[in-house]
């Protein structure tokens, strides 16, 4: 076995040590879940009898009490392309749980958002919250006590990420994620990318840019850009909490299907009765959560992890920041450009050798942890091999040899950068991130002027009234969560993308969030302490020069004076559109590097 990378080794050490206490409490906490917390064999006879009463076919095994019974938590809706397939997986699930003397139950629905109907609208408010609220929906279809194990069906940006935050409090079940797939291919993104910017310019219509969009995104599956949603899937396969390499097999293959049937086969086998019980909370630890930040870096992956990570760490008892992140960035090599980062979609990655080349090549070089527990019988090891039909049953044979696609996909020893996609920025304005991996190199820093705004449309404003016409820093406050809810700014990427290519040094800096799907414009975002909390950004007024070096890894007002300026009053809270009903988790969450979550800051108070 290759020697694990001294800065992995170094990074998980002071993981745990940071997480000890933490920890500890938190894997007490699930061992007297299964000891001595409600489960089936305790429930009284009505509780019971209310559990299987509509099971039909079911109710006899569920009855007798001998075989695991899986509680399904979906988040199923068909207006989300990436969650419409779901639709279907329930009834299929029952029939491969049989399969195994099993039984399945939909446990409870949980909401899923999609970010991009949402975009750049007042609902976009609610997205990050949207996870705190998932999590909450995933208790309480588990508190139920009707399950040994359950199936997680989820795919999109705060799906999975709330999914486990809520299954983590269910730890001493064994659970497994299972993914629906991409949509195919269509219109290239890079073509997507250009009449968006046409459109900004006022060059093309509405219809012209509908047309496009909708050839993009055009069938059931997930988005096919290396996004939020589709940087979950690769999460899932670095933790091993998918059978090994399921994340992008599209829909309608027959091995989608097949990977589901052997993710429900799976899951009876290591259930506490057997002799290979897998617990979430034990596949879960310090090593797993290092290993998806190690994904993330290798990959390129959303920003939003840097979010979503130390929020499920946290609901595990294990502490991350953005000093681990960095660490790991620097020690990790870029192997995959997936757009927006390259020209290719997760289909061409998949085609390109996918996760199993990524996953083979970091444990050869000791940059993963191999030896985590994880949901296949042999560890990280299952998941150097892809998926394949044999017959009509799936099997796995070993990742190509060599990159079928250099030019988005290469090995540790020629990497497309000798460091990862993520910076942590600090200085006189707080602490922000910064991905790079889809930045060119020459704009890594920025050092301009600033426009300060405190809502996304006045940017466009004033744009469209050529107002932004030079070297700009575009500032963009009061977007934190305690503002309002957080929302992805991901609106402002053609016009700031406009200005760009017509030759301006232009950065983004803001307390709120960019799409994981943003690209060649250099943001620093997540930056804290927040506007609304009196942070350095409230201060900022039009002309101040302010620096953002993602060489140094700094974020700076140049002239300090600026910092002891009153600061500039927060706009009133937003109602309408449900907004109102958030209010309490604005004032309840805490800053982006703790994960900002409200559910997570009230639990530890």
């Amino acid at each position: 076995m290759t020697d694990l990378h001294p800065e992995i080794a170094a990074v998980t050490d002071r993981v745990v040590a940071r997480s000890r206490a933490s920890r500890a409490a938190y894997l007490d906490l699930i061992a007297r879940q299964r000891d001595a917390g409600t489960n089936r064999a305790s429930l009284s006879c009505g509780n019971l009898a209310h559990g299987f009463a509509a099971a039909e076919d079911d109710k006899g095994t569920i009855r007798g009490g001998r075989a695991m019974n899986i509680g399904i938590v979906t988040a199923f809706n068909d207006m989300l392309s990436a969650h419409q397939p779901y639709g279907r997986y329930p009834e299929q699930i029952k029939i491969f749980a049989r399969e195994r003397g099993a039984t399945a139950q939909v446990a409870g629905g949980v909401p899923a958002m999609c970010d991009g109907v949402t975009q750049g609208q007042s609902g976009m408010e609610l997205s990050l919250f949207s996870r705190d609220a998932i999590a909450l929906g995933t208790a309480v279809a588990l508190t139920h006590a009707m399950f040994e194990g359950a199936l997680l069906l989820g795919i999109c940006d705060k799906i999975v990420p709330g999914l486990l935050i809520g299954a983590l409090r269910f730890g001493h079940l064994p659970m497994i994620l299972v993914p629906g797939g991409p949509m195919p291919s269509g219109i290239s993104n890079k073509e997507k990318a250009r009449v968006r910017q046409l459109y900004a310019e006022g060059k093309a219509s509405r219809e012209e840019l509908l047309e496009a969009e909708s050839a993009s995104y055009h069938s059931p599956g997930t988005c096919t850009f290396y996004g939020t949603a589709n940087s979950n899937q690769m999460l899932m396969e670095v933790m091993g909490l998918h059978v090994p390499n399921a994340a992008f097999v599209n829909p309608g293959d027959k091995l989608r299907q097949q990977l589901t049937r052997a993710a429900v086969h799976r899951l009876t086998e290591i259930g506490w009765d057997g002799g290979d019980y897998r617990p979430l909370g034990h596949c879960i630890d310090e090593k797993a959560i290092v290993n998806a930040c190690v994904g993330l870096m290798a990959t390129g992956g959303s920003t939003n992890h840097a979010i979503h990570l130390p929020a499920i760490a946290r609901a595990a008892g294990i502490v991350v920041d953005w000093e681990d992140l960095e660490r790991l960035s620097n020690a990790v090599p870029l192997l995959a450009r997936v757009y927006p980062n390259g020209s290719g979609d997760v289909n061409d990655f998949r085609e390109a050798g996918g996760m199993p080349f990524v996953i083979r090549e970091l444990l050869d070089a000791g940059l993963l942890h191999g030896d985590i527990l994880t949901v296949a019988p042999g560890g990280m090891a299952d998941y150097r091999a892809e998926p394949v039909l044999d017959g009509d049953r799936v099997a796995w044979r070993p990742a190509p040899a060599e990159s079928r696609d250099p030019t988005m996909l290469r090995t540790v020893a020629d990497p497309f950068q000798p460091t990862g996609g993520l910076k942590l920025l600090a200085g006189n304005l707080g602490r922000a991130v910064i991905k790079t991996s889809a930045v060119d190199p020459e704009r890594w820093v920025i050092e301009a002027p600033a426009r300060v705004f405190d809502h996304q449309d006045e940017v466009l404003t004033a744009f469209k009234a050529g107002e932004l016409e030079r070297d700009v820093v575009v500032v963009v406050r009061f977007q934190g969560p305690g503002a309002n809810g957080m929302p992805e700014l991901h609106k402002l990427t053609p016009t700031l993308g406009v200005l760009q290519d017509r030759g301006y040094r232009v950065a983004l800096v803001t307390d709120g969030r960019m799409s994981g799907a943003s690209g060649k414009v250099p943001a620093a975002i997540h930056l804290y302490p927040e506007a609304l909390h009196g942070g350095p950004i409230a201060r900022l007024r039009d002309g101040d020069v302010v620096r953002v070096d993602a060489v140094a890894g700094t974020i700076a007002v140049l002239d300090e004076s600026a910092l002891t300026r009153e600061p500039a009053p927060a706009p009133a809270f937003a109602s309408g559109n449900g907004r109102e009903l958030f209010r309490l988790f604005q004032q309840a969450s805490d800053d982006a590097e703790r994960g900002a979550s409200p559910i997570l800051a009230a639990m530890e108070r």
